[in-house]
């Protein structure tokens, strides 16, 4: 469990984010999940998938970043190997709470920043500052604001997106059995996405529904992203051939 607290800059005047990457900063997963606000940039080169939240019953996307639990295959020597960070990524230790606030005479739930003081990006040593020295907000905290809006924004419209593609039908298993090499072999289960033949074969009227909600460009974005496999197989198959040639290489 996280240590959250609300964000200011009296009490975390002096905040740092480290923002390389690595295992120790928890980098080392499979997947992350992944927002509609975002499928523009993500299917550039992230394979995008469906899962089913165990506990709501809800889908949620996600981006394939290895094909098992703890492999990231974007991740190398400290660095990201992608041009665009997902949200859930990006936004580190930091989250989108809500506050109970008078506005008007009114009480209202307004938006607040929280951080994660236990993070293993958080300190007050080195990386990006949180807050000017001033007291204002760093360019850093304006950036991930922007993140955080556009995963609340993004998350509450997939909901929504993805029950209507559901009530379509097109929402389907994905088989991700793949055989990487002659003695490797990798399954990953749960995965979902959506069923190109069945979405090509609707009507006129539910691809209108679907188009005046926004939701046929998510979806053929899904369908886009799925090229990114093969960049993935690639960088599997390059750290199978390096972790097979180093016992050679010591044995020199």
């Amino acid at each position: 469990m996280g240590r959250y607290e609300l964000l200011n800059n009296i009490a975390h005047r002096d905040l740092r984010v480290a923002t390389a990457f690595g295992p120790e900063y928890g980098d080392d997963v499979g997947m992350v999940p992944a927002f509609p606000s975002e499928f523009a940039e993500l299917q550039r080169e992230y394979p995008i998938f469906l899962r089913k939240d165990a506990t709501t019953g809800d889908w949620q996307s996600v981006v394939l970043l290895g094909f098992e639990q703890r492999e990231n295959l974007f991740l190398q020597d400290g660095r990201w190997n992608a041009t665009y960070l997902p949200g859930a990524v990006a936004k580190g230790p930091f989250l989108i709470g809500f506050q109970e606030q008078r506005i008007e005479g009114e009480l209202m739930q307004e938006a607040v920043m929280h951080v994660d003081l236990d993070h293993p990006r958080v300190n007050t040593a080195s990386g990006e500052p949180v807050f000017l020295p001033q007291g204002g907000t760093s360019p850093y905290l304006d950036h991930i604001a922007t993140v955080l809006r556009g995963i609340r924004d993004g998350s509450a419209y997939g909901t929504a997106m993805f029950a209507a593609l559901d009530a379509k039908g097109l929402i389907q298993p994905v088989n991700l059995d793949v055989q990487v090499d002659e003695r490797h072999r990798v399954v990953v289960n749960g995965l979902h996405g959506i069923d190109r033949e069945r979405l090509a074969a609707l009507d006129g009227p539910a691809l209108l529904e679907l188009n005046r909600a926004g939701y046929l460009e998510g979806a053929y974005l899904m369908l886009a992203s799925l090229h990114n496999m093969r960049r993935l197989m690639a960088e599997k198959q390059r750290r199978l051939r390096t972790q097979d040639a180093a016992p050679s290489a010591g044995n020199n």
